[in-house]
């Protein structure tokens, strides 16, 4: 193929045409600032509360609960500081887990260095968050349990309803990083017992710079601590100047993403499916990471034994593939993700994540799995390690492991 194919929607989406259609008017003509009270002020405004409507309602929430952000990372930042600021004089404790995006992680680092005591929950062998380990480490001064919906790198899908609930009996508030599922699967903040979740733009075909933060008005009424001061905008939580084009922009990626949800899941299924059917059969030694079932519909993580990751996906030119997290694409270290799963060090510094978008096709895949099985057999020709597995390595089959969809 000719055209560059994209493999790494985990990372960041295309802007949808439509979304950004829908944003150019806020960048020429309507270009008013939301908080002016003269007539393009009030324009700009209507367009944002349009859009808090949309974004509230892929996640079942009311719009007043929706606070926009510049993206993820702020609103994780948003969500753990000002719920440890809000309610450090009922407890200092808080729960996430070791597979957490960083945005979590080093915030949790940042408020120890302040006195605060957080527990880093393990995972089992595929990536998920036992429910009852979470409430094994409730204490008296537990105030937030935040687990990630469903891991960046490995597409596993945590059980959010049970902790929530766990969470709820406990009157523990519990939030989510949710960024890697609004969009394409269900997720609904009551079905869920969640009290913050945040969100982004830009892994949902809309644009980047843009994110969200949902706060639980009532059953229980969250209060959280702003994290940044000035005119008091979105509810006086989250002041500065309303990116409006970006806004209109996220609203609108979220209302296309509700009516396509359903169906372009069951398509990224089958392709994902046929490109770890294809890679299997035809490369040994290939293993799966991530539950087989419980993970997001266009996510695949592989790790192949006697190859370097990081070497193979530059003979993959023109395939934009990741070994995982964007943030942490610069580090030859393990994964901590695959490492916190158990996995082998060897297998978890090379782990290869598929990240499937709309714009994927068949064609794309079959292509994929073709180049793939073809530098993998080339770069085996050449190691010393490979070789000395001699015919045991021929005679054994390969990876038999099934994805049940």
């Amino acid at each position: 193929m000719e055209s560059p194919i994209f493999l790494d929607h985990h990372s960041t989406t295309p802007i949808d045409p439509d979304v950004f259609s829908e944003m150019i008017p806020f960048l020429t003509q309507n270009f008013g600032n939301a908080s002016s009270s003269h007539i393009f002020g009030q324009e700009a405004r209507r367009a944002v509360e349009k859009a808090r409507v949309q974004v509230a309602n892929l996640i079942g929430a009311n719009p007043k609960e929706i606070i926009f952000t510049s993206g993820a990372t702020e609103s994780d930042n948003l969500a753990i500081k000002g719920i440890a600021e809000s309610y450090h004089r009922r407890g200092n404790h808080i729960i996430t887990t070791q597979i957490e995006h960083s945005a979590i992680l080093d915030t949790c680092y940042f408020l120890e260095k302040l006195g605060f005591e957080t527990t880093y929950l393990p995972v089992d062998k595929y990536g998920m968050v036992d429910p009852e380990q979470v409430a094994s480490a409730i204490k008296p001064n537990t105030i937030l349990i935040s687990i990630i919906h469903a891991s960046n790198e490995v597409g596993t899908i945590n059980p959010l309803a049970e902790i929530g609930q766990i969470a709820r009996q406990a009157g523990v508030l519990f939030h989510s990083d949710a960024v890697q599922t609004i969009g394409k699967i269900d997720v609904n903040v009551d079905h869920l017992n969640i009290d913050l979740m945040s969100l982004t733009a830009h892994k949902v075909y809309g644009p980047k710079g843009i994110g969200a933060l949902y706060i639980r008005r009532k059953k229980p009424k969250t209060r959280i601590k702003p994290q940044n001061y000035g005119g008091g905008q979105e509810g006086k939580v989250r002041s500065g100047t309303l990116n409006v084009s970006g806004i209109v922009g996220f609203g609108y990626a979220c209302q296309i993403a509700q009516t396509k949800m359903q169906k372009e899941s069951e398509r990224l299924i089958g392709l994902r499916s046929r490109l770890y059917e294809g890679l299997k059969e035809q490369i040994d030694f290939l293993h799966l990471n991530g539950h087989p079932q419980k993970r997001l519909p266009g996510n695949l993580n592989v790790s192949i034994e006697f190859i370097d990751s990081v070497t193979l996906l530059e003979k993959l030119k023109n395939i934009a593939l990741s070994t995982g997290s964007a943030c942490s694409s610069n580090s030859s270290a393990p994964s901590k993700v695959l490492t916190a799963m158990g996995i082998d060090d060897n297998l978890a510094r090379n782990p290869i994540r598929f990240g499937l978008g709309r714009s994927n096709t068949t064609n794309e895949i079959d292509f994929v799995v073709a180049r793939m099985v073809e530098e993998v057999k080339n770069m085996r020709e050449s190691s010393p390690l490979y070789k000395l597995m001699g015919s045991e390595v021929e005679s054994s089959p390969p990876n038999r492991m099934k994805m049940v969809n």
